[in-house]
């Protein structure tokens, strides 16, 4: 048996040709090259044969059959005669090996084929438990099985929440239209939660002159299955210059035309034509109340009159608009277009002065559009006397556990892009937050980022928002990291006990926060409580979303119970669904991108590929 050091048959046979090709004998032979090839592979063989056949002595010697690679160089150099002619010799070889007890040359070489097979892969996986960091690298720790499973769980997230995040900060293959084209069928991809509560899904027409047909469904519940009114929205909108505020999007002024309601209950009618004449005294005539499924004018332009402020209506939404262009898949037969409108002020009082600095969820294009949107399909086909119906479902109870990212890069007020990726520890209810933010609306250029960590608490059923679950969230760790040379600049600006040590930022050095009580030039203080509200949904793939507060339009934080949201920011995905419990905060094992999991199969994949490999050579 050879040793695991020594060249495998296929090297020795690859160089001898070239041995032979320096002179020597030529004995008679049409391939006078060959014939000292094939009488050193004869003797070669017959050494590695038993003496003699089973049952007898002292007969001449079975000559083994030649090896499977002898067979591919004999169709290399010598012209074999065809497929024939290996297959007898394969099972010349097949009754010589059972005669000899098994122990032929093709027994030999295969075992010496797998023997080395075996070693390679034992290298491979050696240097991939080096290069991960795992135990191999501290033979003297005493945690050495929870570090391998460390190992594991590093490993597991290069495919999982790092390359989620990964996608995004190269860009996410999105193409974006400046100035962007809206003629079309723009529709929303599931039911919608503006502050109040309103529960609402839109369906936008804009034509080729400039003018626009939008309806407003709204709805009763938060699952958009009870229309209760419908807005009628025309008018006009012309798109200016590119935004001077939020990279990325286009500014436009619109015009309205006409509103019309339709209500879809009579209790609807009544109740909303009460509310209308507290703010418009004697718009709605009391001998004619308004019925269902009749529209009735709001605001008509030749007749100058509005009461809509008794709905906080305002369609300043479309001063701000961004379209988006995706290939789903990389299948180019599959394009999405996506349309983000300018987002609605969290205090309903402030709409009619708001003017957009971020976006609301996208409408997707009906013509292209996910095919998996049912949702899409449904609100394509309504109108005000049609409302769509969305198929019911019931809420998911709330588990804030495992780690979720961002599904694209997010805009806030005050000008900023971000991605987030959340790790809740539901075994002792603690949380950490990597909040990674940037200077351009596709997240390439990172300026700083954020590593939070405190606790929160059990949550319980939102009494205001229908389907919401309300926590109560609090930081008491931090490390700033400035990611550009504005940002260290500007945090060395700070003096004293204000943000970190005084002047000692530098680019890609992370510094805690936590003994100067946050940071000033941040606007974040230590220890910091903030009343939250969350809500859990799964998209048409059956992966799980969570969608926490949308945060406050005036840029405040919600560190009161009345400042809790009652709508939603972008949805986060779930990428794993438990975390590591061995007391090791995901801070310290992750990087600028990463994340960590665990999950068995892949903490055994090694074990488990050396294992079938070692039964397959076993078998062979």
């Amino acid at each position: 048996m050879p040793a695991w050091g020594a060249p495998s048959p296929l090297e020795g046979w690859g160089r001898e040709p070239r041995r032979l090709a320096s002179g020597g004998s030529q004995p008679r032979s049409s391939s006078p090259r060959r014939e000292p090839l094939r009488r050193r592979e004869q003797e070669r063989w017959a050494a590695a044969a038993p003496a003699s056949p089973p049952g007898g002595s002292g007969g001449p010697r079975a000559r083994p059959p030649p090896p499977p690679s002898r067979r591919i160089l004999c169709e290399d150099y010598e012209g074999c005669r065809g497929a024939q002619r290996f297959r007898g010799a394969a099972e010349a070889r097949r009754r010589a090996g059972r005669r000899g007890g098994g122990g032929g040359g093709g027994e030999l070489e295969m075992s010496c084929l797998c023997g080395c097979l075996v070693r390679y892969l034992f290298l491979a996986l050696l240097l991939h438990g080096l290069g991960e960091g795992s135990a191999l690298l501290h033979p003297d720790s005493r945690s050495y099985p929870q570090s391998l499973e460390k190992s594991a769980w590093r490993t597991f997230k290069e495919s999982q929440c790092h390359h989620m995040l990964k996608h995004l900060h190269n860009g996410a293959r999105i193409t974006v239209q400046m100035p962007p084209t809206i003629e079309g069928h723009w529709v929303s991809t599931g039911c919608e939660v503006r502050s109040g509560p309103e529960f609402i899904t839109r369906s936008y027409r804009f034509y080729h002159n400039n003018t626009f047909k939008a309806y407003q469904f709204y709805y009763g519940g938060n699952h958009c299955t009870n229309p209760i009114y419908t807005l009628v929205i025309r008018g006009k909108v012309r798109l200016r210059q590119a935004s001077w505020i939020i990279r990325g999007g286009t500014e436009a002024d619109y015009q309205l035309h006409n509103i019309q309601i339709i209500c879809h209950s009579e209790s609807v009618a009544e109740r909303l034509s009460q509310l209308v004449n507290c703010t418009c005294p004697g718009f709605v005539p009391e001998d004619k109340p308004w019925e269902q499924n009749v529209s009735y004018d709001l605001w008509r332009e030749e007749n100058g009159y509005e009461c809509t402020r008794a709905l906080n209506f305002a369609m300043h939404e479309l001063q701000l608009i961004r379209v988006e262009k995706q290939y789903l898949h990389h299948n180019l037969d599959h394009l999405v277009e996506e349309l983000f409108l300018g987002d609605i002020h969290t205090d309903p009082a402030q709409r009619m002065y708001y003017r957009p600095s971020s976006y609301q969820p996208p409408l997707q294009n009906a013509k292209n559009h996910d095919h998996s949107c049912i949702a899409c399909r449904i609100i394509y086909r309504s109108d005000e006397h049609h409302p769509p119906i969305l198929p019911p479902k019931a809420d998911l109870t709330i588990g804030l556990h495992g780690e979720w990212v961002s599904q694209r890069c997010e805009v806030r007020p005050e000008v900023l892009f971000l991605t987030r990726h959340f790790i809740f520890h539901d075994n002792n209810h603690t949380w950490e937050g990597h909040y990674y933010h940037y200077s351009d609306p596709i997240c390439k250029h990172p300026t700083f980022t954020i590593y939070a960590k405190g606790r929160y608490s059990r949550g319980v059923h939102s009494s205001s928002v229908m389907g919401g679950t309300e926590f109560v969230f609090k930081v008491n760790h931090m490390k700033v990291t400035p990611m550009d040379i504005a940002t260290a600049s500007l945090l060395n600006v700070f003096n004293g006990n204000e943000c970190g040590a005084e002047r000692s930022w530098q680019v890609g050095i992370q510094q805690d926060v936590t003994h100067t009580n946050g940071c000033v030039a941040l606007g974040i203080r230590l220890p910091h409580t903030e009343y939250e509200i969350f809500k859990m949904e799964q998209d048409a793939k059956g992966r799980y979303l969570l969608y926490n507060g949308q945060r406050p339009s005036d840029g405040s934080s919600p560190d009161r119970p009345e400042k809790r949201a009652t709508s939603y920011q972008m949805a986060l995905i779930q990428c794993t669904s438990s975390i590591p419990r061995l007391g090791e905060s995901s801070e310290e094992k992750l990087g600028w991108y990463s994340s960590g999991r665990a999950f068995t199969p892949a903490r055994n994949f090694g074990a488990l590929v050396l294992a079938v490999m070692v039964t397959v050579c076993t078998v062979l």
